[in-house]
């Protein structure tokens, strides 16, 4: 028999206890339901099943919020809040079912909590002290002769209730107050994904029009104006695989953490007809208090699935549950208590229930599997540091990611997937900082040493393709490798990104932009994918729909961080005042390079001097493209061509933009230009 729901729903963290077991115990000496959780239980299958229905079903939501709540961007707690939030949208009138109490001084106006805490009154409560009002003012809620309707007479899967059906069991009481309550604005992400990536891709698809017209593109808001109406609805068939919560002791978890979560997502990839939402757009939400419902309709998704890990020593609890967005029912959740050794199979397992909970179907005798796999636990340990260094790509952390990879194959010398992060970490280290000819070298032996552990995996050919395409300017080869990792994984966005560059480089712009279009709308918050965008369609002059993409690369950066782009779109679009000012946002080199040329063009030639002088100071062992970009810009030929030769010595990427580059169209009648190209192998 299951236990009865309460009227009240105490929602607290752990280190409230204290204040928030006086409220209960106030409630209750009134003759009040409370469901106030202080069991053991929390995290487990039996707590998931438990909590959602009370949640579900409860009267009122009491969340206690305090300096601990704004200490903790997640938590039990937070998993409470997100199911209420939910909730909240489902009846359409948040303010008839929240009830917030805070039982310190926290304010309002700095509270990080959902939109529905905020809009309602609060109560302050300081330590939990409860006065007999409050009591009375909880009991008029409950009493006034219209409860608040519960939800839980819908079936998992079924469709929310007419907002009038909701409404009609509202508390009137708790319509009165709110009436009374504070509205309060709260800074809104912006709607970056769903509205506008998908939609343009969406529409593209359906049009088969891959490239926008400048007339079409003059905003954002004009894109979606543009399109098609009906073309993005929610396949029923699809998931977004969140970041599981790290509940470990210390917190030091991680990078396992996010090893689960990405590999599930790679699993769930290989399902025939299932969408699985990309890697970085949902990891975009990691940290953030977005509820579930939002959450699926910017990622354009019917489920989700989150979870937490919580590991001690070879231990670890994985808890994950299985969520229809549209009315936050879980349609399958479980508790997994194992060695870590057994990590693959707790993947398996829950790869498997989410198949079938979703009436997925794989193919004849296919069996999803995953292609980063080793029997040594410690190895796989150390690939997954080695991956969450290697995402943040910056000296420091691939010269950290390279390590963690290089103990990875010292405990597993056969681990395919460790020899393509070693490829891929070591080769964008000396791309940054050595530029040795060694390092490039031994980087094209580990991706081909992961190719041959594993011929049937992406990773090691889109490895080799990086270094062929921008260090060995081997066009054909890196093509080769390219359209392999493509076919072997499809939706393999990383290396989508990187042959749509090839692509353009090779002349094909047209083809470069459609690939870059479908991928943004595979994982419409990759920065690179956007990054890439953006700058292809600046250097195909097509000014408007690039600001547009520049700008998605500001929202989908993690702190919302100014990308050059606009600069240079600013400079090639006739505006060079404005794009000297977005120059000086930072210091960084690639902003300096863009001041250099922006100084010129406005006529300031010692302030273009200094900042070339500062370029090569800094950059002359790796910049020597970039160096001749800014030389080119200014019309001084002999210089640009000096440097763009010794770019070539030292097999500079940078050379495979040099067909498309807008800074050096001064160049292109000048004979060297197509000697250069010979020289590189291009065609011309």
């Amino acid at each position: 028999m299951s236990e009865p729901s309460k009227a009240v729903f105490l929602s607290y963290a752990s280190q409230d206890a204290a204040a928030a077991r006086p409220i209960a115990d106030a409630l209750r000496a009134a003759g009040i339901e409370v469901w106030f959780d202080q069991s053991e239980l929390r995290g487990g299958d039996v707590w998931d099943q438990t909590i959602r229905r009370q949640i579900r079903d409860c009267a009122l939501f009491l969340p206690i919020i305090s300096t601990h709540t704004q200490a903790r961007a997640e938590g039990y707690f937070r998993l409470e809040w997100r199911l209420a939030e939910q909730r909240t949208h489902l009846m359409g009138r948040s303010r008839t079912f929240i009830v917030p109490v805070c039982v310190d001084d926290t304010p309002e106006t700095e509270a990080d909590v959902p939109d529905s805490f905020s809009a309602a009154q609060w109560t302050r409560l300081p330590g939990g002290s409860t006065p007999p009002a409050f009591v009375e003012r909880i009991g008029r809620l409950l009493s006034s002769g219209e409860q608040i309707a519960s939800t839980s007479a819908r079936s998992p899967g079924a469709a929310p209730p007419a907002k009038g059906n909701l409404h009609a069991a509202t508390s009137a009481g708790i319509d009165a107050a709110a009436r009374h309550s504070k509205a309060r604005a709260r800074p809104k992400l912006a709607w970056l994904l769903a509205a506008g990536a998908l939609v343009i891709a969406a529409g593209y698809f359906a049009l088969d029009r891959w490239v926008l017209s400048k007339r079409a593109v003059e905003s954002q808001a004009t894109v979606v104006q543009a399109l098609a109406p009906g073309q993005n609805a929610i396949p029923e068939k699809s998931i977004a695989v969140l970041p599981f919560v790290d509940m470990s002791e210390k917190k030091d978890q991680e990078y396992f953490s996010d090893g689960l979560a990405e590999e599930l997502i790679d699993l769930l990839a290989q399902v025939p007809n299932l969408k699985v939402s990309a890697r970085t757009s949902s990891f975009y939400f990691k940290g953030k208090s977005e509820d579930i419902a939002t959450i699926a309709q910017k990622l354009r998704v019917a489920h989700v699935l989150e979870g937490s890990v919580r590991r001690a020593a070879n231990t670890m609890r994985v808890t994950a549950q299985l969520i229809r967005a549209d009315n936050g029912y879980h349609l399958w959740s479980k508790t997994y208590d194992e060695d870590v050794k057994d990590i693959f199979k707790v993947q398996d397992e829950i790869a498997a229930a989410v198949v079938a909970a979703l009436k997925a179907q794989l193919l004849p005798a296919q069996q999803i599997s995953s292609r980063h796999r080793t029997d040594n636990t410690e190895a796989y340990t150390e690939y997954l540091v080695g991956n969450q260094f290697r995402v943040r790509d910056t000296v420091e952390a691939n010269t950290q990611a390279l390590a963690a990879y290089r103990k990875a194959v010292a405990l597993d010398a056969g681990y395919a997937a460790a020899y393509s992060g070693i490829a891929d970490a070591q080769w964008r280290l000396a791309d940054q900082s050595t530029g040795q000819a060694a390092d490039y070298v031994s980087a094209l032996a580990a991706a081909e040493k992961a190719i041959e552990l594993a011929p049937d995996s992406p990773e090691g050919y889109w490895a080799r393709a990086l270094l062929r395409n921008y260090y060995y300017f081997d066009w054909h080869g890196a093509e080769t490798d390219f359209q392999k990792a493509l076919a072997l994984d499809a939706n393999f966005v990383p290396a989508q990104v990187d042959y749509a560059a090839l692509l353009a480089t090779l002349g094909r712009v047209p083809d470069g932009l459609k690939m870059l279009h479908a991928t943004v709308a595979l994982d419409p918050l990759s920065v690179p994918a956007w990054r890439r965008l953006a700058r292809l369609l600046t250097d195909s002059g097509q000014f408007a729909e690039a600001r547009v993409a520049a700008q998605r690369v500001v929202e989908a950066s993690p702190a919302g961080d100014p990308s050059q782009i606009a600069g240079f779109i600013d400079l090639f679009d006739g505006h060079p005042q404005q794009a000297l000012a977005d120059a000086q946002v930072t210091t960084s080199l690639y902003y300096l390079i863009l001041a250099a040329m922006a100084n010129h063009t406005l006529g300031h030639s010692a302030e273009s001097q200094r900042a070339l002088d500062e370029v090569i100071r800094r950059g002359a062992n790796t910049l020597a493209y970039q160096i001749g970009e800014i030389y080119a810009w200014r019309g001084e030929r002999d210089k640009a061509f000096e440097w763009l030769e010794r770019a070539r010595r030292q097999h500079d990427g940078g050379l495979s933009y040099i067909k498309i580059d807008r800074s050096l169209a001064s160049l292109r009648t000048d004979p060297r230009y197509h000697a250069l190209l010979r020289e590189i192998k291009l065609p011309e």
